[in-house]
C-alpha cells in the first residue's frame, strides 16, 4: 500500500461512523412502498426527461446493446472497473422501490437507501447542487420507463478501493453537499450556465484533473487531464487563449454544443461525441448560450493537454 493509502486509512480514525461493514456484508433495509403519481405527473415527466438529457445520465446508463437504463457500462479507472447500474423502475435490480427522499439523498448526498456510501464514479460530487424540483422531475420520467428485471455487473475493484467503508473518510475530505448558490455578481444566464456546467451537466467530472484519491483538483477547475474516462486525455475548456477555448467565441461554443462541430470545422469525436448526440445537442438554444457565458467567466488557466 502507497504512504498516501496508508494516510488515508489513519484518517479513518478521525472520522466518525467509520467502522461501517463492507458491502458484501452489509444488509439492505426494507424497500418503501412506491408512491402515488401526482396529478403533474405527466408534465413533470416531460421536464424529467430534459434533466435526463442535460444530465447525459444515458452514457453511463445504458450500455451498447443492452436495454434502456439496465447499467453495465464499464468505466475503467486506476481503481478499478466501475459499472453503471440499473437506473429502471424495476422494484428488484433498479430503483423502482426507492422514495423521492431517497432519490434526492442519493444525488444530494451519495448516499443509498441502505445507508451506503456511493463511491464517486457516481458524480454526486456534481449533482449535489442539482435543485430538488429537477431531481424530482428526472424521478419522475425514470419511474414511467419500462422496468429492466436484471441486474448490473458489480464494481470490479483493486484493493483496498473494495472496502466501500473508506468511502466515508473520503466524503469528510473531498465532498461538499449543497444545492448551487447563484454567484450576486453575475446575471441570470451566467448562472444558469454555472448550473448547468457544475450541477446537471457534471462537466468538471471528465475536465479537471484529480488527485492521488481520486477527487476533483477544484484549483484546476475544467483545465482539463490527461487520465480521463477511459484513460483518455480530456481538453482544457477554460477560456486561456493558448491551451484552452479563449479563442472560441460564445457563439462557437453554443454551435459546438448543438452540432459537435468546432470553430476550425473539424469535428469532435471519442465519449464527447456523444455527450453532444445525446445530451447537449437536446438543450433549448438559451441552455446552450448560458453555458456559453458560463465558460467564458471561469479563470484561465494554463495546462496543454494533447493537441489543445
Amino acid at each position: 500500500m502507497t504512504p498516501a493509502l496508508w494516510l488515508l486509512a489513519a484518517l479513518l480514525l478521525a472520522v466518525p461512523g467509520w467502522a461501517q461493514q463492507p458491502e458484501q456484508e452489509q444488509q439492505q433495509e426494507a424497500a418503501p412502498e412506491p408512491e402515488t403519481p401526482s396529478p403533474m405527473a405527466d408534465s413533470a415527466v416531460l421536464r424529467g426527461e430534459y434533466v435526463f438529457r442535460a444530465g447525459s445520465c444515458n452514457d453511463c446508463h445504458t450500455r451498447q446493446g443492452g436495454p434502456f437504463l439496465g447499467g453495465g457500462v464499464a468505466l475503467e479507472t486506476d481503481f478499478g472497473t466501475f459499472y453503471g447500474p440499473n437506473i429502471s423502475p424495476d422494484p428488484q435490480h433498479g430503483i423502482g422501490n426507492w422514495s423521492s427522499e431517497q432519490f434526492i439523498a442519493a444525488f444530494r448526498e451519495g448516499r443509498a437507501p441502505d445507508g451506503r456510501h456511493y463511491y464517486p464514479s457516481f458524480p454526486y460530487t456534481s449533482f449535489t447542487h442539482v435543485t430538488d424540483q429537477d431531481l424530482l422531475d428526472l424521478r419522475a420520467y425514470l419511474m414511467a420507463q419500462e422496468p429492466v428485471p436484471e441486474a448490473a455487473p458489480p464494481h470490479e475493484l483493486n484493493f483496498p478501493f473494495n472496502w466501500r467503508f473508506l468511502m466515508v473518510a473520503w466524503k469528510w475530505l473531498f465532498f461538499e453537499p449543497g444545492v448551487y448558490q447563484a454567484n450576486p455578481q453575475w446575471d441570470e444566464q451566467r448562472n444558469r450556465g454555472a448550473y448547468l456546467v457544475l450541477g446537471l451537466g457534471h462537466c468538471g467530472e471528465c475536465h479537471t484533473d484529480r488527485n492521488r484519491f481520486g477527487a476533483m483538483d477544484r484549483d484546476r477547475h475544467l483545465a482539463g487531464t490527461v487520465n480521463g474516462p477511459d484513460n483518455r486525455p480530456v481538453p482544457n475548456i477554460t477560456p486561456d487563449p493558448e491551451t484552452g477555448i479563449g479563442h472560441w467565441t460564445e457563439d462557437d461554443i453554443a454551435f459546438f454544443l448543438s452540432t459537435g462541430v468546432l470553430p476550425d470545422g473539424d469535428v469532435v469525436g471519442s465519449m464527447m461525441a456523444r455527450i453532444v448526440r445525446e445530451s447537449t445537442a437536446h438543450l433549448t438554444p438559451e441552455d446552450q448560450d448560458a453555458i456559453a457565458a458560463y465558460l467564458k467567466e471561469v479563470p484561465p488557466i494554463q495546462q496543454r493537454i494533447g493537441g489543445n
